[in-house]
């Protein structure tokens, strides 16, 4: 069997890299002869990923002005409000390949939380007018974030595949039939335990990571977590390892995070890992930490993964979701509007560490199953072809 993974922008995000390195070998895993082929906005940055078989760029294309794809494109949209032509000539790059394979993933994972997606939808309709099987493969959607294209859209895939279950109900309350109940892949992805950095406490280390995408959207978070930064340096004898999980140009966890470094690290008990590690790594880092707070699904993840308390700064269904399927309720996630309020923050921590054990306890109970839920994605795909 030969799938193509397409809708991924590169593995500088973490999280879009755990997405394909985790996915890639639990297919490989359970479903024999299988070649895994993965079209990339930014394909250099995905040849960390050894399993692959072949990386293809899938970048959006340009229209040449006054060329003949640019006036049929021109006049179609103008004469008969039809962007079919103009979307499919911007994504020939994965277009083109839907020929060569037999399923197409859509790996995004989060892309349907983002508005219209006029590009993925016009792909979708490509992959299925080929007669290839089409799957939304680890997703989160809101309530908030559906429309009546999207889900026309959506009625189209073989199968969605929602990594939590609220996404999961509010997908079957909107009367899809083709939804089923996984987990995210990145549960399953191994982790690389580098050296610990100059001064890492063993058993004492509390990771933070923290986004710009938050950050932009909550200008006051930036103070609150400042204060939150004091608070642990107050009330523990820990050590604070700020943690990047996304080093996309506009989009740089270290560059937030290095501020807050620059301003703490005359205590001698804050430290920053590097902006350059793959997410292996990163989860290698995050596995031996004994509590972890962070806005980025994946790191937390990471974090979940390895059975490390873990508070969320959530800002989107996928955080609420995936700690309800461990917990059986949202613990420990602070939503969006929360995170401007220090004393929200510092009373999240403060519960996090009063109730160390039973969270670890919880957490060694429950990821086995988070695991094999993982896995359920990969039957769900076996089943279809």
């Amino acid at each position: 069997m030969k799938i193509m993974m397409f809708a991924h922008g590169g593995s500088l995000n973490r999280g879009c890299e755990a997405i394909v390195r985790s996915s890639t070998n639990i297919i490989k895993e359970k479903i024999d002869d299988t070649k895994v082929y993965l079209v990339s906005s930014k394909p250099e940055t995905d040849k960390i990923i050894p399993q692959l078989d072949e990386i293809y760029e899938g970048s959006s294309s340009s229209i040449k002005k006054y060329s003949y794809d640019w006036w049929m494109a021109l006049l179609k949209v103008k004469f008969l409000n039809d962007e079919s032509y103009a979307l499919a000539k911007m994504e020939n790059n994965i277009i083109k390949r839907i020929k060569d394979v037999d399923v197409c993933l859509s790996i995004g994972g989060d892309n349907y939380c983002y508005g219209e997606q006029p590009a993925l939808y016009e792909i979708d309709r490509r992959v299925k007018a080929q007669g290839k099987k089409l799957v939304l493969w680890g997703c989160s959607i809101g309530e908030e974030d559906m429309s009546e294209k999207k889900l026309e859209d959506l009625k189209l895939f073989d199968a969605i595949l929602a990594r939590e279950s609220l996404t999961y109900n509010m997908l079957k309350s909107k009367g899809l039939n083709n939804v089923k109940l996984c987990a995210d892949p990145a549960f399953t992805m191994a982790k690389e335990e580098l050296d610990l950095p100059k001064g890492w406490q063993e058993g004492n280390t509390v990771g933070l990571n923290f986004s710009p995408l938050v950050w932009e959207r909550n200008k006051d978070s930036q103070a609150a977590v400042r204060e939150l930064i004091n608070h642990i340096l107050n009330t523990t004898d820990s050590t604070i390892a700020l943690t990047p999980h996304v080093i996309m140009d506009g989009n740089n966890d270290y560059e937030v995070l290095y501020k807050y470094y620059e301003e703490f690290k005359n205590t001698g008990r804050v430290i920053i890992l590097p902006n350059d590690l793959n997410a292996i790594q990163y989860k290698g880092y995050i596995a031996r930490m004994r509590f972890f707070i962070g806005a980025r699904t994946h790191a937390t993840i990471a974090a979940y993964s390895n059975c490390v308390p873990t508070m969320v700064l959530g800002y989107s269904i996928k955080s609420k979701g995936i700690s309800k399927d461990i917990f059986g309720e949202e613990k420990l996630v602070l939503g969006l509007e929360e995170i401007s309020s220090s004393e929200k923050l510092k009373a999240k921590f403060d519960e996090m560490v009063s109730e160390e054990i039973q969270l670890r306890q919880t957490l060694q109970k429950s990821i086995p199953n988070i695991k094999k839920m993982s896995y359920k994605a990969v039957e769900y795909l076996t089943e279809l072809v």
